[in-house]
């Protein structure tokens, strides 16, 4: 199993930018696809966005799509999600998720792996 550890989050105010990484260890994402997925106070978990480090496909959330950008580095092994024009509504905690079956897809259920979160907070 995967090792996922997540960094970059922090405060930042309406219409500014971060960028959140999620490094692998353990083994490398060349076999996986990666999600993004946040859980604001009192919501459920949701999908953000996805990539799949074979052949870089993604996917996005209809709210994020235009803002945020999935991408990869395979010499880091690590995944970011470069968060732009962001809403006090972004405010939550990110998660990244690994899926060995390499699918492009929202369902939760689907990804294996997870890291610990990092909060990420937007003041109006």
């Amino acid at each position: 199993q995967v090792l996922l550890v997540e960094s970059g989050g922090g405060l930042v105010q309406a219409g500014g930018s971060l960028r959140l990484s999620c490094a692998a260890s353990g083994r490398t994402f060349s076999s996986y696809a990666v999600g993004w997925f946040r859980q604001g106070p009192g919501k459920e978990r949701e999908f953000v966005a996805a990539i799949r480090w074979s052949d870089e496909i993604t996917a996005y959330a209809d709210s994020v799509k235009g803002r945020f950008t999935i991408s990869r580095d395979n010499a880091k092994n690590t995944v970011y999600l470069q968060m732009n024009s962001l809403k006090p509504e972004d405010t939550a905690v990110y998660y990244c998720a690994a899926d060995r079956k390499m699918r492009i897809t929202t369902a939760i259920r689907a990804y294996e792996s997870w890291g610990q979160g990092t909060q990420v907070t937007v003041s109006s």
